[in-house]
């Protein structure tokens, strides 16, 4: 942990670059090492194939939804800052598609206990 989910609509599919997009994301949490363990950092992103945005009028309305998963223990601080961040770097990527269509961006902090979660991890050892 933690996993970036970046889903989207895949009307984006042109102009989303996820290979920009996520690294940036991962640069939030990189700066962190201490909240959050480099080697447990995953991202992906998940393309919506059906999706219906306000009343359906305009088809070329678009959203992108990132869910930030995290295990119990961070600082409200901590969270609040990592939030702020992933949510400025995706406002920023975004910027141009503002003035180009309806758009909606939003995140989600999903924070779970360790009871019901299991993990085995090779990677981490590499930073260690």
């Amino acid at each position: 942990m933690p996993h970036i989910v970046v889903e989207y609509t895949r009307n984006l599919d042109a102009t989303i670059q996820c290979d920009r997009l996520l690294p940036a994301l991962h640069s939030v949490l990189l700066k962190q090492p201490d909240v959050f363990p480099i080697g447990g950092i995953r991202s992906r992103a998940i393309p919506l194939d059906h999706f219906y945005i306000a009343d359906g009028s305009e088809k070329d309305d678009a959203f992108v939804h990132l869910t930030l998963k995290i295990g119990a223990g961070r600082s409200i601080a901590e969270k609040e800052h990592t939030c702020s961040g992933l949510f400025d770097v995706l406002v920023d990527h975004f910027r141009d598609e503002f003035n180009k269509r309806g758009l909606a961006l939003s995140l989600e902090l999903s924070e779970f206990g360790e009871g019901g979660t299991l993990k085995k991890n090779t990677i981490h050892a590499r930073y260690k």
